[in-house]
C-alpha cells in the first residue's frame, strides 16, 4: 500500500468545503427524490459501511442515533479505527490507513443524510404503586464517610446471609435487620461472588475482583476462593488466578471432567479484553486460556446445553461487537462458538439471563441494554428490556419488548406464585429529570407474553447497578436485594444540570415480598 500525504491546510479547506457542499446538498433535496450521482454517492456509502463497518461488528443503520450524535460524537471517535484521525470538523487519513479519504466522506454523508434530525422515546405504560412489595432498609448508615459504592449484592443460600462488594474493595455480611459487617478486604473492588460448597468446606465463595474500576486493560484484575466460615483473617482465602483485564463476572465447573474444579471469567477490559478459562492442573494450579480475545464479556452462565454431557458456556458481550455467544465443549479442552444473537454496538447491552419462560424446554434469552456513558450518551428509544423466545436450532425470536431508558439488569422468577415468570428490572442511566421511576420496575406477566409493569418508588433510595433475587427472610417468597452505587460525577449523569436527589449513602435495600407466607 502506498503511504498518503499529509494534507496541507489549503487542501483542509477545500475538503472541508466539499463536504459542506455535498451534505448541503443531500439536506436540501425535496421530496421528488435525489439526483442519480446522489443516490450513487449514499449507495457507495452504504457499500463501504458494510464492509469497514461491519467487519468488527454489526453495522449500525443510521436511524439508531440522530444526525448530532453521528456527527459530532460516534464517526470521530470510530475514524481511528480505519486510519483517519478527526481534526476541526474535518478529517485526515493517516498513514496505512485502512480506508481512503474520499471513501471515509461517503460514510459520513451515508450517517449524516438518512440519520433523523431527533429519536422520539416512547411514553411509559406503567403503573406507580408498591405492587406486592415493600421496602426494608438498613437501621445504621454511616452518613460521614464516602458516599455508597455497592458493585455487587448476592444471597448466599448456605449460610442464609446477604453479602455485598464495596468500590472500596470491602466484602460486607448483612443479618436479617440488615446490620452489616465486614468479611474481608480484598485487593480491588468487588465485581461479582459465587458462593458454594465442598465436603471439606461448607461455605465457600470464590470473589471476582475486578482490579481498577474506570474502563481501562490493565492486568489487574483476580479470581479469589474465600471460606466465609473461617476463624483466621490471614488463612480464610487462596488466589486462583491473577492478570485479569477488569474481571466482571465468573462461573464454575469441571470443563474438563478430570475430578477439578475450573472457571470461566469474563475479562471486559476497555480495548482489549476476552473470555478466560481458568482450569486447574493436578498440582492445583490454574493456567489461563482465552475462549474469546474480544472486550466486552460482561455476563456467563454454565449448563450442558447441547445435552451431551459436558458443560458448555453462554456469555454476552458489550462494547462493539454485542451479543450472545454459544461455546460448546469440544470434549478436548476447547469450545465450539456459535454467535446466536447479535446487536449493533449503540445498544449499550447490559445483561441477560437464559431461562425457559414457556415451558417448552427450550431455553430462551431475557436481554437487557441501556448502557450509557460513552459516545452517545441520550435517551435511545430501543433501551430497555427484551424476551428473545427460542424458535429450535438456537433460532430466536423477539416476544417482549419494554421501553426503559438505560436498562441495566433483568431477572425473571415467578414473584407472584401463578407459574408463569415476572421480571424485576433496574436501570442505571434512567430519564433522571423526567421519568426517574423507572430506575426500578416490577413486570407482572398477566398472560403469556403479556406483562403490567409496575413502576415501584425506590429511586429516592439509591442508584441500583446491582440486583439479586433470593428468599431473604425464608417465607418461601422470592424478594430483591438492591445495591446502590450513589455516585454521579462526569460521564455517569448523562443530562445536563442534573444532580442526584437520591440516598447517597445507604449501600442496599430489600424490596420484601408481601404476599402471605408459604411453605
Amino acid at each position: 500500500m502506498k503511504k498518503q500525504k499529509r494534507l496541507s491546510s489549503n487542501n483542509i479547506c477545500l475538503l472541508l468545503v466539499f463536504v459542506f457542499t455535498i451534505v448541503l446538498a443531500f439536506n436540501s433535496c425535496s421530496d421528488s427524490g435525489l439526483s442519480s450521482d446522489d443516490e450513487k454517492y449514499l449507495a457507495e456509502g452504504q457499500v463501504l459501511v458494510k464492509k469497514h463497518c461491519a467487519s468488527c461488528h454489526q453495522a449500525p443503520d443510521p436511524s439508531l442515533l440522530d444526525k448530532t450524535t453521528w456527527d459530532k460524537s460516534i464517526l470521530p471517535a470510530m475514524a481511528p479505527k480505519l486510519g483517519i484521525r478527526s481534526f476541526m470538523d474535518s478529517y485526515i487519513a493517516r498513514t496505512g490507513s485502512a480506508i481512503s479519504l474520499n471513501d471515509w466522506y461517503k460514510i459520513v454523508v451515508y450517517y449524516k443524510y438518512y440519520a433523523p434530525d431527533k429519536l422520539t422515546i416512547p411514553k411509559p405504560e406503567a403503573v406507580k404503586d408498591w405492587a406486592i412489595f415493600r421496602v426494608q432498609r438498613p437501621p445504621h448508615v454511616d452518613t460521614t464517610g464516602m458516599p455508597s459504592m455497592t458493585t455487587m449484592v448476592g444471597f448466599n443460600t448456605n449460610d442464609k446471609h446477604i453479602y455485598s462488594g464495596s468500590g472500596k474493595s470491602g466484602l460486607y455480611r448483612w443479618d436479617k435487620d440488615l446490620n452489616s459487617t465486614l468479611v474481608k478486604k480484598f485487593p480491588s473492588a468487588i465485581a461479582d461472588v459465587n458462593f458454594f460448597k465442598t465436603d471439606a468446606n461448607p461455605n465457600e465463595a470464590t470473589i471476582t475482583c475486578i482490579g481498577v474500576l474506570p474502563p481501562n486493560d490493565l492486568l489487574k484484575g483476580k479470581l479469589i476462593n474465600i471460606n466465609l466460615d473461617s476463624k483466621s483473617k490471614s488463612k480464610d482465602s487462596v488466589l486462583v488466578t491473577d492478570s485479569l483485564p477488569r474481571p466482571v463476572k465468573s462461573a464454575y465447573a469441571d470443563f474438563n471432567k478430570d475430578g477439578l474444579m475450573d472457571y470461566v471469567s469474563c475479562g471486559f477490559g476497555n480495548n482489549r479484553g476476552g473470555l478466560f478459562l481458568v482450569q486447574q492442573q493436578a498440582n492445583h494450579k490454574f493456567i489461563k486460556k482465552n475462549i474469546r480475545a474480544i472486550p466486552g464479556p460482561t455476563q456467563v452462565y454454565v449448563d450442558d446445553y447441547n445435552h451431551d454431557g459436558w458443560p458448555d458456556i453462554m456469555c454476552l458481550f458489550a462494547q462493539g461487537d454485542e451479543g450472545v455467544w454459544l461455546f460448546l465443549n469440544d470434549k478436548k479442552g476447547g469450545f465450539d462458538a456459535q454467535n446466536i444473537l447479535r446487536f449493533p454496538p449503540v445498544y449499550g447491552t447490559s445483561s441477560f439471563q437464559v431461562v425457559d419462560f414457556n415451558h417448552d424446554g427450550k431455553p430462551d434469552i431475557l436481554y437487557t441494554c441501556g448502557d450509557n456513558d460513552d459516545y452517545s450518551p441520550i435517551l435511545k428509544p430501543y433501551h430497555g428490556v427484551y424476551i428473545f423466545t427460542n424458535q429450535g436450532n438456537w433460532k430466536f425470536k423477539q416476544t417482549y419488548f419494554y421501553h426503559i431508558n438505560g436498562c441495566s439488569k433483568a431477572v425473571a422468577a415467578d414473584f407472584d406464585h401463578d407459574g408463569d415468570l415476572d421480571l424485576a428490572v433496574i436501570a442505571f442511566f434512567p430519564d433522571f429529570k423526567n421519568h426517574p421511576a423507572e430506575g426500578f420496575t416490577y413486570h407482572e406477566q398477566t398472560g403469556p407474553g403479556k406483562f403490567k409493569v409496575h413502576e415501584i418508588p425506590v429511586n429516592q433510595y439509591g442508584r441500583w447497578i446491582s440486583m439479586d433475587v433470593a428468599d431473604v427472610d425464608q417465607d418461601g417468597n422470592l424478594d430483591i436485594i438492591l445495591g446502590n452505587f450513589s455516585i454521579g460525577g462526569k460521564g455517569l449523569i448523562n443530562q445536563k444540570g442534573y444532580k442526584p436527589n437520591w440516598d447517597l449513602f445507604e449501600p442496599i435495600i430489600v424490596l420484601k415480598n408481601t404476599l402471605s407466607k408459604r411453605p
